[in-house]
């Protein structure tokens, strides 16, 4: 009840003050969406992420080979992945379920992640971070679930507008964790590139997640649970979607 207050008080009350945990005056639609969702945090509770992007040039291990699959494997769907031009290549299967490219390896706990990412097709997707995969999911097939650094791509009704790729989405649990919706995320919500590369960075130890877009500060997050899994490159349900990753790299802490 508390919080449902607070957002219906949000969405009608113009605060004088610009402060880091307002939510923009942009992003005051997204309110009566997201409201119900169970995981959706209220803006005070928030933890705002001010650190440097961790240094990426050593220590990493490639999670990719580039040539092949070699220790990763599709899960929750039937859309594609392959390998073109040392790039990982998924495309989006109509009627298919959100399907994920995962890691064999599935017990990364605390680490530095990053990654590249291109769209040749809009489509919505991200990086599974922790997950781990349980019975249930649509179509007979597994349900994978766990934290995961959104990267939304570019439709108007949910990608550039909103902005919130590098945000935290409680997949196949819940909702949002971290949705970028506030006034400290003004610049982060602008750095998502088309038709380019965008870096994607994950900082997990402990209980905390950061993550970066293009070196930009996005989310910052807590949580107990899903504190060791495997990484999965989503390829969401939906008509189309065609990404690219490159450059994948883990140092685990």
């Amino acid at each position: 009840m508390k919080k449902l207050l607070f957002f219906a008080l949000c969405a009608t009350v113009l605060v004088p003050a610009v402060q880091a945990n307002t939510i923009s005056e942009s992003q005051r639609k997204y309110i009566k969406k997201y409201e119900k969702q169970k995981t959706i945090p209220t803006p005070e509770e928030m933890l705002i992420n001010t650190d440097k992007e961790p240094d990426l040039c050593c220590g990493f291990t490639p999670l990719f080979n580039g040539k092949d699959l070699t220790g990763w494997t599709p899960r929750g769907g039937k859309s594609t992945f392959e390998v073109v031009d040392g790039a990982i290549k998924g495309s989006c299967v109509k009627g298919s379920p959100s399907t994920y490219l995962c890691t064999d390896k599935s017990d990364f706990k605390d680490f530095i992640f990053t990654c590249e990412m291109k769209w040749l097709v809009d489509g919505n997707s991200g990086v599974m971070l922790r997950a781990i995969a349980a019975p249930g999911g649509k179509q007979g097939f597994e349900n994978i679930k766990g934290p995961q650094a959104e990267m939304e791509g570019f439709k108007p009704n949910t990608g550039s507008l909103r902005g919130w790729s590098g945000g935290i989405y409680g997949q196949g649990y819940g909702g949002w964790e971290y949705p970028l919706w506030l006034e400290a995320h003004s610049e982060v919500r602008k750095q998502l590139k088309k038709d380019d590369w965008n870096r994607l960075t994950v900082k997990a130890e402990g209980d905390t997640i950061k993550t970066w877009l293009n070196g930009v500060p996005a989310a910052h997050w807590k949580t107990t649970e899903y504190m060791q899994g495997f990484f999965g490159l989503q390829v969401h349900a939906g008509h189309q979607g065609t990404i690219l990753w490159r450059n994948l790299k883990v140092k685990e802490l």
